[in-house]
């Protein structure tokens, strides 16, 4: 369902980071399989690094919208530019809490203040874009990717996010309406 090789992460965390995905089913689809199916191939394909990007590995991996150097683009198994957004593995800890797990120690641990500063993780980073004179790190903290990483990583530990959204009647409601099933519907 969707995109070749499922496009970029953001798909699987602004759709669900109130809707929970367990459980839940339409006529198209099981979204609990889609989300990890969809997290696992973005996952999958920076392991397996296809372009040969140097840095990609099990810990290193997550393409989904973000600021690359000279500009923005929606990066995904399709468009892979040799951009990592620390979004993507973070907020995919719900669908793969050891890989994402994985990827958030190597970004704090070895990565370290390269990656992780006032406000957070910047945005993206290539290991791989500039060879021949180190490193790139973005300068830029995107609220929309960061908001992410904070309710993910909450519906993963508690569900919290999940729970007060879909205990809401119109919620429940609109989600009958449009033909899902799932638990309290």
């Amino acid at each position: 369902m969707g995109e070749t090789l499922g496009g970029p992460l953001f798909f699987e965390h602004y759709s669900f980071m109130g809707i929970n995905p367990n459980g839940l089913s339409d006529t198209y689809a099981n979204y609990q399989t889609q989300t990890k199916n969809h997290t696992l191939i973005n996952y999958e394909y920076s392991k397996d690094n296809p372009k040969n990007y140097f840095g990609y590995s099990d810990s290193v991996w997550g393409l989904t919208a973000s600021d690359i150097k000279g500009g923005y683009t929606a990066s995904s198994p399709t468009n892979d530019q040799g951009f990592i957004a620390p979004t993507a593995a973070i907020s995919s800890i719900p669908y793969t809490p050891n890989e994402s797990m994985a990827a958030l120690h190597f970004y704090y641990y070895v990565l370290g203040d390269k990656l992780f500063k006032e406000y957070g993780f910047v945005d993206a980073f290539s290991l791989d874009v500039m060879k021949n004179n180190g490193a790139w790190f973005a300068n830029s903290h995107l609220a929309i990717d960061q908001g992410p990483i904070i309710v993910m990583i909450e519906n993963y530990r508690t569900k919290l996010i999940w729970d007060l959204f879909m205990s809401a009647p119109e919620v429940k409601t609109g989600l009958k309406k449009l033909g899902f099933s799932g638990p309290g519907l």
